[in-house]
């Protein structure tokens, strides 16, 4: 029953393996012509399906799916004019195709912010197979806000459950942990 929920069209059908030593590859917006090209170099980390309303999801899916990379490994490489923030406000800035709306980027400005020196990246926007897969699924209830129903919540968290990935109504344990020890160390108790 709970195969019939459909999460994210890189994950519905399963999710492929990461390939060692991964060097990196191309992301595109949807645009046929003048697409925004940005260049990853290595692997991402963290790499997940995201409930939240923040997040660019293809049309139809109830997640996102995003990871991220030190942003010096990213590089617009075409077309990033036409890239232009969602929110200049938000904590994660995202940088979005004007014209297919696609989120490329977004990145953290605030030098005390936890992720600050990573970007937020859209894997599934690359031709190239051996991405790092997805680990888990966050902000799980948030896709209510987004208009799935309350009703549904069982069997969107079976199938998550099914397919690999913990569900979170926040971030994995290790990302939590993270952000503690980023704040501990900052007011001196680590």
């Amino acid at each position: 029953m709970s195969s019939a929920v459909r999460i994210h069209p890189s994950v519905d059908d399963g999710i492929p393996p990461a390939a060692p030593d991964f060097a990196g590859g191309t992301l595109s917006c949807l645009c046929t012509h003048d697409p925004v090209v940005v260049d990853i170099k290595g692997q991402v980390a963290h790499n997940h399906v995201c409930g939240c309303t923040k997040c660019w999801k293809p049309a139809g899916s109830l997640f996102s799916q995003v990871a991220v990379v030190s942003r010096d490994n990213v590089h617009i490489a075409a077309n990033g004019d036409k890239l232009q923030p969602v929110d200049p406000t938000a904590t994660i800035v995202r940088h979005a195709c004007r014209d297919c709306g696609v989120h490329m980027v977004g990145r953290i400005e605030n030098t005390a912010h936890p992720f600050y020196g990573l970007d937020f990246v859209h894997t599934e926007r690359s031709t190239q197979p051996g991405w790092a897969k997805p680990e888990f699924a966050a902000f799980v209830s948030s896709i209510i806000e987004s208009g799935a129903r309350p009703e549904n919540m069982g069997a969107v968290r079976a199938r998550l459950t099914e397919l690999g990935l913990p569900p979170y109504d926040c971030l994995s344990p290790p990302l939590m942990d993270a952000i503690s020890t980023h704040v501990a160390k900052a007011k001196g108790l680590l």
